[in-house]
């Protein structure tokens, strides 16, 4: 599998700028869900945030269908989770410790990765029958 170089940025709370370079990961799968990553100073330490998606762009239906059915338990202990529904497509803000070595937060996020990727595949298989359901809401 090809090798993706994702560099770390710290960005600045207050600006919302980028402001230095940290560490660059060397992922080997599932890159394609990320949406962005960063590093962010807070009040319990420096946290790494990882913004996920779908890897495609989804219908309107299943956008709904998509959250309903995402169970964000599948990070438990690895990281927490929020939505983040400010994008075209479902979003999860996964947010976990930082870690300053580049071999041991490749690991835990490629970790993410793929908790990630099994959560998503299970939603779309569970969802794939379910238009009728969501193109019928709000009539």
């Amino acid at each position: 599998m090809e090798e993706t170089i994702i560099v770390v940025m710290l960005k600045d709370k207050n600006t919302g700028f980028l402001e230095k370079e940290l560490l660059s990961l060397d992922i080997t799968e599932n890159v394609e869900y990320i949406v962005n990553i960063f590093a962010l100073d807070e009040e319990d330490g420096r946290k790494l945030h990882i913004k996920l998606s779908t890897k495609r762009d989804v219908l309107d239906w299943e956008y709904s269908a998509i959250y309903d059915y995402y169970d964000t338990d599948c990070f438990s202990g690895i990281a927490e989770v929020r939505e983040a529904d400010d994008d075209y497509n479902p979003v999860w803000e996964v947010v976990t410790d930082y870690i300053d070595n580049a071999d041991e937060l490749a690991e835990k996020t490629a970790e993410i990765l793929s908790a990630h990727k099994h959560e998503i595949e299970d939603v779309f298989e569970a969802i794939k029958d379910k238009e009728s359901e969501y193109s019928d809401e709000g009539q």
